[in-house]
């Protein structure tokens, strides 16, 4: 390797010190950088791609199930934060407060938002008159500010970060718990069929829901160091802020009565997901479904053969463009083969067409797949179906490895003993009977800083809250007392 390829590449190992390594790619790919206040990022432009990406799938279903997008302001009015008891106690450590405005003293504090139910709440009860105007759902994408005292981590952990939420109104408790499914759905299947990370799905436990919610549901994906991240989160908030906040409507009898809210979100975590899942000591690795460039063409050429590979490769550059495909054509001259290919690699870039003059004479190209380096030689005709193809055998393989490790990794146990050990030992989740006290769940996170990630929730025919599979025990796997719910232990970033 060249001393030009070597400065591209990642010094640390996922395997041995994967945050330092994760920190890596994530400067080196281009995704972000840190800024000069702590606990905040640059979102470079490579990194809000990705960002746009996820958002444009999620937007479109959204759209398709009746969402509309709006915005409300960055700051809310403390007093509106007290109308509901719960988000003050759940946020209030972490609320970033504006107190001046220019040279004068604000009569009253504005939270710049940690979320932003207690300023839409009350617009939605402006917009709800009757039950003609339900359902109600709005969606903004913007950014919230939690002021927690963590180290910065890109996209996993920050002050500020990006996301949507969603907030909707219904005039009874089925159509609320239809549109929680509704999102659960639409987050697994952005997770699954565009990030090519399998989720598992389900509810959690009460002490950890949010503030406010009857009900959180989740999707938890497990990443490769055995740590789980919570993908999305989908609320049912029963009629709480309704209450707080009057969200009333007329019924057909023109008799009043209060809505029922939700409230659901993604983060921009789903990028330290993403990157966690397949990303390997090479650098990023991305499926093709969210990567800004899907195919790099990198022509190899002497200088006797210049001009007929770069005139092949454009053509070839063209037809891909056209049939949709993102597309980069590397001729650049200053940069060797070799450096090219390390640099592509780094990016993420899903697959790898080399061309020199054999492949011009013959007709034909070479394709590469980042995840492994499997290459094999095609015709030139019929290119865009066979590009088409080896991008589908690429996102096919990210995910059939991230399934694997996740089918390997949920494991059972029935003592703390056994908890602890085999957290400790292998990481990802453990399934147990759990009697429903936070004690025990604090038993095992004082040990080894693992949580109850997600409880097993049914939700199929509109089944309500709490509705759980019974144990395969009848006793705590923790203190040993009666069980009737279950667990999943796990470390989580």
């Amino acid at each position: 390797m060249s001393d030009e390829s070597q400065e591209l590449g990642i010094t640390e190992t996922k395997s041995h010190k994967p945050g330092e390594w994760y920190a890596e790619v994530v400067q080196k790919a281009n995704l972000a950088d840190y800024a000069p206040m702590g606990g905040f990022i640059v979102t470079k432009p490579r990194g809000y791609a990705i960002w746009e990406g996820i958002q444009d799938a999620l937007d479109t279903r959204f759209k398709e199930t009746g969402v509309d997008n709006v915005y409300f302001p960055l700051f809310i009015p403390e007093s509106f934060l007290e109308r509901e008891k719960d988000v003050v106690e759940g946020f209030d450590p972490e609320v970033a407060w504006v107190t001046q405005g220019g040279h004068e003293e604000l009569e009253e504090r504005l939270a710049v938002r940690p979320t932003s139910e207690s300023i839409i709440a009350p617009f939605m009860a402006d917009w709800t008159r009757s039950h003609r105007d339900l359902p109600l759902r709005i969606n903004q994408w913007c950014s919230v500010v939690r002021w927690e005292a963590t180290e910065t981590k890109p996209f996993f952990r920050t002050k500020e970060f990006m996301w949507q939420e969603g907030h909707t109104a219904h005039a009874d408790d089925e159509g609320a718990w239809e549109e929680v499914w509704t999102r659960l759905d639409q987050y697994e299947e952005v997770y699954e069929d565009v990030l090519a990370i399998p989720v598992l799905r389900g509810k959690k436990p009460e002490h950890d829901k949010f503030p406010g919610a009857d009900t959180t549901t989740t999707v938890e994906a497990l990443m490769p160091d055995g740590k789980s991240v919570q993908g999305a989160t989908s609320h049912n908030l029963g009629q709480s802020f309704a209450d707080a906040f009057d969200i009333t409507f007329a019924d057909e009898d023109e008799e009043e009565q209060t809505a029922y809210t939700t409230s659901w979100g993604l983060s921009w975590r789903a990028i330290g997901a993403l990157i966690m899942t397949h990303s390997d000591d090479q650098g990023l690795v991305l499926p093709p479904t969210i990567a800004p460039t899907q195919v790099a063409i990198v022509p190899i050429w002497q200088a006797d053969t210049k001009d007929e590979v770069l005139e092949y490769s454009r053509e070839i550059a063209d037809e891909l463009e056209a049939a949709g495909v993102r597309v980069e054509l590397d001729d650049r001259d200053e940069r060797n083969p070799g450096f090219k290919f390390n640099e592509h690699e780094l990016n993420g870039v899903p697959l790898r067409l080399e061309i020199g003059p054999n492949e011009a004479d013959d007709g034909e190209v070479t394709l590469v797949h980042r995840p492994d380096n499997e290459d094999s030689v095609a015709d030139r005709e019929g290119i865009v179906d066979t590009v088409e193809d080896h991008l589908d055998a690429v996102f096919d393989k990210l995910y059939e490895t991230a399934e694997e490790n996740l089918e390997e990794n949920v494991r059972e146990a029935h003592s703390p003993e056994d908890i602890l050990g085999t957290i400790g030992k292998h990481g990802g989740y453990v399934k147990t009977p759990w009697c429903g006290d936070q004690a025990c769940e604090e038993a095992i996170k004082e040990k080894i800083a693992a949580e109850i990630v997600m409880q097993p929730l049914e939700d199929e025919g509109g089944q309500s809250a709490g509705e759980v599979p019974e144990p395969e025990r009848e006793e705590c796997g923790v203190c040993g007392e009666p069980a009737d719910e279950i667990a999943y232990f796990a470390k989580s970033y």
